[in-house]
């Protein structure tokens, strides 16, 4: 059964990278996310809202309705009482860009019933796929880092508790881990003042994220990392382009 800390939730914490071939680089930056029920989005204007353009399927149905489609093509029916909770980047001044989203769905008993993983890269595209516990493995299907093939597998763990929320995501090719992201952070109920001074502390953070990965990826560049060829990305169904 999944414990759910007080909805909807701000989460300050941090964001970790480590590349380990074949070359080394790392990195770790504060920032926050929401964590939200699909059904009760908050609405805090120019501090954080919600699209259902900027997550998975048809952006004129609800975010609760493109997850069951989701959900229900890839083999798992979700029940018009199962709960769906979201951690994401929110759209702040305007902008959002959100390289991982999580959707858990929850029975009406709190039990799990599945994990959604939304992918966006920095070139446009989307791609999501289906787990069923809180520890699975995944194939890599999409193209994200510009310096790594689409093979090999994710170890994924997440953690979801009132007072700890963890997502830590490992690349494994060729047999061994190449690369670790990981996003952790304290759960906080998403009240006006909270919001204000988490986002003040972190002004523009969508923004600051789709620039600093840019920015790490001229590094690596300039560090002659091979740069391996992008192939037009076909999204799976229930995911719009």
């Amino acid at each position: 059964m999944v414990d759910l800390p007080t909805l909807p939730a701000i989460v300050p914490g941090h964001v970790s990278h480590s590349r380990r071939v074949p070359k080394r680089h790392r990195f770790r930056y504060r920032t926050y996310q929401w964590l939200v029920d699909v059904t009760d989005l908050p609405r805090r204007g120019w501090l954080g809202s919600f699209r259902a353009a900027d997550h998975l399927g048809d952006p004129n149905r609800s975010l609760r309705d493109n997850v069951a489609h989701f959900t229900a093509a890839h083999g798992v029916e979700l029940r018009p009482d199962d709960r769906v909770v979201m951690l994401s980047n929110a759209r702040t001044f305007g902008y959002v860009f959100d390289p991982l989203t999580v959707f858990w769905c929850l029975t009406a008993a709190g039990d799990l019933r599945c994990v959604v993983l939304e992918i966006h890269n920095t070139y446009g595209e989307r791609h999501a796929q289906l787990g069923r516990a809180t520890q699975f493995s995944l194939d890599k299907q999409f193209y994200v880092s510009p310096f790594f093939t689409v093979e090999g597998r994710y170890d994924v763990t997440l953690r979801l508790e009132p007072g700890r929320l963890a997502v830590a995501i490992d690349l494994h090719q060729h047999d061994q881990r190449v690369f670790s992201a990981a996003f952790t952070g304290t759960p906080r109920p998403a009240a006006r003042r909270a919001v204000l001074a988490t986002v003040l502390r972190n002004p523009f953070v969508t923004h600051q994220i789709a620039t600093l990965i840019r920015i790490h990826g001229v590094w690596l560049w300039f560090r002659r990392l091979p740069v391996v060829q992008r192939r037009p990305h076909t999204p799976p169904e229930g995911v719009a382009r």
